[in-house]
């Protein structure tokens, strides 16, 4: 007997899953535990597994498709298995989608010939376009009963509300999704081809005049617009209520980091000279991954950072949940380095820079970026000075990280020499801490920072 694989929910805020790719093709026999496909949800690219034994017998969401959480992907079951055409369309409606009646294929193609041709031949004739466009009564009953004897096609929740929005006739429209399925970008060609057709044919009232490009919007030139991803929708939506309900201020802290750079050197000096005598990998630390070892250090001493927020509750964390911005394609990933009090400077190294790697490939699961306690996020490589993040729920605060500069500044033996500093901004929420524990907070931080060797102790 055959079975239905669904999209399953990856994450606590996905709502529907891309198909990246399929790793079966139709026919091909699945065991359990097999892979099946790539989803892509709003945070990561995970793998779709399969529990049971069979052949691949129809896909019925193609690469690049999205799919609502519960919608039918596949269908597996016994080899020569005929999968009836009642039961998977019963299958697929239950599930995801929508019945619409159809106009016949006949009717259709004429009705588009009708309102089409008129329009590009004679767009100043109104009496023309009036006598085809107007129907009788007699033709609305008969148009009615064609729609009701015909046969029904499908259309996916997302091409519905697309069409209803545009005002577009779904019954002109040729689906090119599994099944004949009208999917997104059917609706969309077919607003461009409208859009096409009403702009070559519409009149000039003063041909002296410089045409307006259909192009512009509100005075700004649109060359394209793309259909907004799940990782850029949940970005906006958790940013803008960070932005909205919790209350930011601001705290900025110029350090020196001339020791932190030397200290930086001679440890990369030791690490190459130990992964040669070992014949082992080279661990190379980079001034983020002191960053990271120095917040981890400092948020033992100050407990209200390393808190949240609750609904009649401050929540202070026992351990140091780290996360750090990573800049992907499309959008920024929080992985989360698990309990980075208790590790080491080569630890947190280590796992960063794996984080890094998943993150890039888009193969971090939801938990490794669930749960943190505080983030860091760093701009310095990108060449900005100074920023403020914005906080990411349910942290109590952001540490943000500038670039180096060289510059003037004066020394231990008040001697003015060149140096190098860094700028860091802390965003907190008002909620659980006040101005003078950030500050606090701020200079235990700047102290590691400056004097590297206390966080040895």
């Amino acid at each position: 007997m055959s079975i239905t694989i669904e999209m399953p929910k990856l994450s606590d805020t996905m709502s529907v899953g891309t198909v990246v790719k399929w790793h079966k093709s139709v026919g091909e026999t699945v065991s359990n535990g097999d892979t099946l496909a790539e989803i892509e949800t709003d945070k990561a690219t995970m793998e779709l597994e399969n529990f049971d034994d069979g052949v691949l017998l129809k896909i019925l969401v193609n690469e690049g498709e999205e799919a609502p959480i519960g919608s039918p992907l596949a269908i597996v079951g016994e080899e020569g298995e005929i999968i009836p055409e009642t039961e998977e369309t019963v299958s697929a409606n239950e599930n995801q989608e929508i019945l619409l009646p159809e106009n016949s294929e006949d009717k259709t193609s004429t009705e588009e010939q009708e309102l089409q041709e008129p329009l590009v031949q004679n767009n100043n004739d109104d009496s023309t376009i009036s006598d085809i466009t107007e129907e009788t009564d007699s033709e609305k009953k008969e148009g009615n009963d064609l729609r009701q004897s015909a046969e029904r096609i499908f259309v996916s929740p997302l091409a519905k509300k697309i069409a209803s929005e545009k005002s577009i006739d779904l019954s002109k429209i040729v689906g090119s999704g599994p099944s004949g399925r009208i999917i997104k970008q059917d609706v969309l060609g077919t607003e461009a081809e409208t859009k096409a057709v009403q702009n070559k044919t519409e009149p000039t009232a003063n041909k002296s005049e410089a045409p307006t490009s259909p192009s512009k919007k509100s005075g700004l030139l649109v060359s394209k617009s793309v259909p907004l991803s799940g990782m850029r929708s949940v970005i906006a939506k958790r940013l803008s209520e960070s932005k909205s309900t919790i209350p930011h201020f601001y705290l900025q802290r110029e350090i020196n980091i001339d020791s932190l750079l030397d200290a930086r050197v001679a440890i990369n000096l030791n690490s190459e000279k130990q992964a040669k005598l070992s014949n082992s990998d080279y661990l190379k630390i980079s001034v983020n991954d002191l960053i990271l070892k120095a917040c981890a250090e400092s948020l033992k001493w100050h407990p209200e950072i390393n808190s949240s927020w609750g609904q009649d509750e401050i929540i202070f964390h026992e351990k140091v949940e780290l996360a750090f911005g990573v800049a992907v394609d499309g959008g920024l990933l929080t992985p989360i380095i698990r309990e980075a009090d208790s590790l080491s400077l080569s630890e947190i190294s280590r796992e960063a820079k794996s984080l890094i790697d998943l993150a890039r490939g888009k193969k971090l699961s939801p938990d490794a970026m669930s749960g943190s306690t505080f983030t860091v996020t760093n701009l310095g490589m990108y060449g900005i000075d100074f920023f403020s993040g914005i906080i990411n729920p349910p942290n109590a605060a952001i540490l943000s990280v500038g670039s180096s500069i060289q510059k003037p500044i004066v020394d231990k033996h008040g001697k003015i020499v060149v140096g190098r500093t860094l700028t860091l901004g802390l965003s907190c929420d008002h909620r659980l801490v006040d101005g003078a524990m950030g500050a606090s907070f701020l200079g235990t931080l700047s102290n590691n920072l400056e004097n590297p060797s206390c966080m040895l102790v």
